[in-house]
């Protein structure tokens, strides 16, 4: 096997993750899903597909009309977006590592802000790129970034900047006018930038589209932005494995090629229950949202209120982030709240190694006794 690969580092969340795996009386907080179900109506008409007989390859770039639906759908937040900007992928995850395999090269440079979900920073190290990180800094338990430290750091020898937000461990957020800048800046280095957007309807603050700040609101078509979506988290879809990317028109077809190459198409019935939930959006998306305000408001003050917690609210995303005083090994400690409390977290340290001593607690609990009863094993756990 190449060496790049071999070098990859496991997933720290699944290694906390393997520890408590099959352990009834272990509260799992780890992994970034709600314990939800997706709606009835979208797994209906996912059925409805199979039953059809739909069980046949699809067009490389999705079905014409999931295409349209999500450029309608996102024409709503952010001004027109053509279907002929949109590709449909298998997951998140393989939109992202698309969008890497399109514009990164061996030996290229890339920039990304990190804290970050790791799988963002490993795609562009197995394309054989070469990462340079810039750090949020921990203000008070909130995250922020550093402007002009991230500028400095995009050069014209930079070919991809690589931005989550909302943020994927920290909950921070892009502003407008920092959006502004760093496209402004891109431009003039003729950098590429990859917006992981997949939490931007997760967003607590109050804006006119009910969204977070994204790069579409702000970007022409044709400049170096690709974003990448997916149906898993405002939707309640994470085992379904659907995605999208927005993209300029020129490289949609290009797009193509390479998801034939890596998975040929999604499945159908996925795409067919994916139409379902872009149509009936308002019946889904804004009833997740509220309730996850309400977990997030739920555990943040419980957890502040214990000693040695440094936290802040997350603007956006499902998960509080949080410094325990005293311990600055995440993977040690998160794997101690397994086996002392009862209790699984993802360790800081997975989402890059400034993260060191912090944890994250996703809060997509559908009952908020849940959120209670973990911290109250965190305070006990505490005690002793």
């Amino acid at each position: 096997m190449r060496q790049t690969v071999q070098n990859l580092e496991e997933s720290k969340i699944r290694e906390v993750a393997n520890a408590g795996m099959g352990r009834s009386d272990v509260l799992a907080f780890w992994f970034g899903e709600s314990d939800e179900v997706t709606p009835d109506f979208i797994r209906e008409a996912a059925i409805a597909s199979l039953r059809a007989g739909e069980t046949f390859y699809a067009h490389n770039l999705g079905l014409p009309e999931l295409r349209e639906a999500i450029a309608a759908y996102a024409s709503r937040l952010h001004g027109h977006v053509a279907a002929d900007r949109i590709g449909v992928t298998s997951g998140g995850v393989n939109a992202l590592m698309l969008a890497c395999q399109a514009v990164v090269d061996a030996g290229d440079e890339v920039v990304a802000v990190t804290p970050v979900w790791p799988n963002l920073t490993a795609q562009a190290v197995i394309m054989g790129a070469r990462l340079k990180r810039v750090s949020l800094q921990p203000r008070d338990g909130a995250w922020t970034l550093d402007l002009q430290a991230l500028l400095d750091a995009v050069t014209p020898a930079t070919r991809l900047l690589i931005v989550n937000a909302p943020n994927n461990p920290t909950g921070w957020t892009l502003t407008r006018a920092e959006q502004e800048a760093i496209l402004a800046h891109c431009r003039r280095t003729g950098t590429w930038i990859l917006a992981d957007e997949v939490y931007e309807r997760l967003y607590y603050e109050a804006t006119p589209n009910g969204c977070a700040p994204s790069f579409l609101d702000v970007a022409r078509p044709d400049d170096r932005l690709v974003v990448a979506h997916s149906f898993s988290k405002s939707f309640l879809m994470t085992g379904w494995r659907l995605g999208w990317l927005v993209m300029p028109p020129d490289m949609t077809h290009h797009m193509g090629k390479l998801i034939e190459f890596n998975t040929s198409c999604a499945s159908v019935f996925t795409q067919r229950a994916a139409i379902e939930a872009i149509r009936r959006t308002d019946e889904v998306t804004p009833r997740v949202v509220a309730h996850l305000k309400a977990c997030r408001d739920t555990l943040v003050p419980l957890l502040q209120a214990l000693p040695g917690v440094e936290l802040s609210p997350a603007k956006g995303g499902m998960y509080a982030f949080f410094k325990l005083d005293g311990y600055d090994d995440s993977l040690a400690l998160a794997k101690r709240l397994v086996a002392e409390a009862g209790i699984g977290l993802a360790p800081g340290n997975a989402f890059a190694p400034e993260a060191q001593g912090w944890l994250r607690w996703c809060f997509a609990s559908k009952d908020l006794a849940r959120l209670r009863q973990g911290v109250d094993r965190l305070a006990t756990w505490q005690a002793k």
